[in-house]
């Protein structure tokens, strides 16, 4: 038999590893030298280096190019990679609900002035989404 088909799976091919997320952190925060991300990741060079390459081979950054003698590169969100931001708050939110223990390490405040916390709404008629208000359609249904 085989696997599901699976949306999260696909995702999870590109950005389900803690470096890649960590790293997706560190550009989020305005950190896009290479060894910015290093040093706030504690990733090791190698594995940091691998799994930058396959987040711009799968267009979530890119390189650009910020010295020519010597070579060097920041990375920046794609749009794919600005379209994470909402995965990246909601996956604080539930590290800061269920995993964190004392102050929160960060917060965000939104543009209104108030501590952010996200949620997912339905966009037809606003309601928030939760576990009990969904449920699985056929696939044509997005259509």
């Amino acid at each position: 038999m085989a696997p599901r088909s699976c949306s999260i799976a696909n995702a999870l091919e590109i950005v389900g590893e803690r470096w890649s997320l960590l790293a997706l952190r560190e550009v989020f925060f305005g950190n896009t030298r290479f060894d910015q991300i290093v040093e706030n990741t504690g990733a090791s060079r190698d594995v940091l280096a691998a799994r930058l390459k396959k987040l711009v081979a799968a267009d979530v950054l890119e390189k650009v190019q910020y010295s020519s003698q010597p070579p060097r590169y920041e990375y920046h969100l794609t749009e794919s990679g600005r379209a994470l931001h909402n995965v990246m708050l909601m996956l604080k939110e539930w590290g800061d609900t269920y995993v964190t223990e004392g102050p929160l390490p960060l917060v965000w405040e939104h543009s209104c002035g108030a501590v952010l916390e996200p949620r997912v709404v339905c966009t037809s008629c606003g309601e928030e989404a939760t576990f009990d208000s969904l449920h699985r359609a056929p696939a044509s249904a997005a259509s």
